[in-house]
């Protein structure tokens, strides 16, 4: 097995951070943009995506600042997914910030995926 690299992606949103934590921390927020059903079970997430699935344990939140994400399926079990809202407030720009692993052969595929679901966000906000 490859090891995963860590990467840090910053997508800029046009909505309030209270909004932006509601979208990545409930399951029905996530099923609007990360995967296509989301089923939780107190600390413990199942994302999937035409029929697959993963599995993750949440691990800490902070309202409105981040969520964190311990993947506990087989390949990724122990590697952190992180979704933090960065705030300006004198300005009022919003961006959220994705950290994940992937392996050094698919980290293109994996930033491309990353930004697919970052414009189903920001689509949710312009609906």
């Amino acid at each position: 097995m490859t090891p995963l690299q860590k990467f840090t992606l910053e997508f800029p949103m046009k909505v309030s951070p209270k909004l932006l934590f509601t979208l990545i921390s409930t399951s029905e927020g996530l099923a609007r943009w990360f995967a296509e059903k989301v089923t939780v079970q107190g600390d413990n997430y199942l994302f999937e995506w035409e029929g697959s699935q993963q599995s993750a344990r949440l691990l800490e939140s902070k309202e409105p600042e981040y969520v964190r994400f311990e993947w506990t399926d087989d390949f990724h079990e122990g590697f952190v997914l992180e979704l933090q809202i960065s705030h300006q407030p004198v300005s009022g720009e919003s961006a959220l910030i994705v950290s994940d692993y992937a392996e050094e052969s698919d980290m293109d595929f994996t930033q491309m995926w990353w930004r697919t679901q970052l414009t189903k966000l920001q689509r949710v906000f312009s609906s």
